[in-house]
């Protein structure tokens, strides 16, 4: 370690908020002093990270979108629009049925998505939570 950080307080399982609180505070250091790749403070800021992750992802997991909110990402993203969809999908009321969510899409229509625009499969098959 560098002769100006002091030496790193164990890392231990995030189990709850207090432990979480603890483990932010030692990973702010590493944002205010990046450290060296390869080093053993830049192993450590790993591992706090991914401990971090993965305690937020347990504690406030965010739902994957559905089909739709994933078209709407990907077309906004990507500047096309709905004429780009039917021109996919093969038709322009199919299409719009599909973003009003009047139709689900098919199985062949998905794949298209996902290969054409790269779509996550599991975006496109998701049903919509209720």
């Amino acid at each position: 370690m560098s002769k100006k950080t002091k030496t790193p307080v164990q890392i231990t399982p995030i189990r709850n908020e207090r432990d979480y609180g603890r483990a932010l505070k030692d990973i702010e250091v590493y944002f205010e002093n990046e450290p060296r790749r390869g080093s053993a403070e830049a192993d450590r800021f790993d591992v706090l990270a991914a401990l971090i992750e993965a305690y937020e992802a347990k504690r406030w997991p965010i739902d994957p979108p559905d089909a739709v909110e994933a078209i709407r990402f990907r077309m906004e993203q990507s500047g096309l629009g709905q004429s780009d969809l039917a021109r996919l999908l093969g038709s322009r009321s199919r299409a719009s049925e599909i973003m009003r969510r009047k139709r689900p899409l098919t199985l062949e229509q998905a794949w298209k998505l996902h290969h054409e625009w790269h779509i996550p499969a599991e975006a496109l098959l998701r049903q919509k939570a209720a």
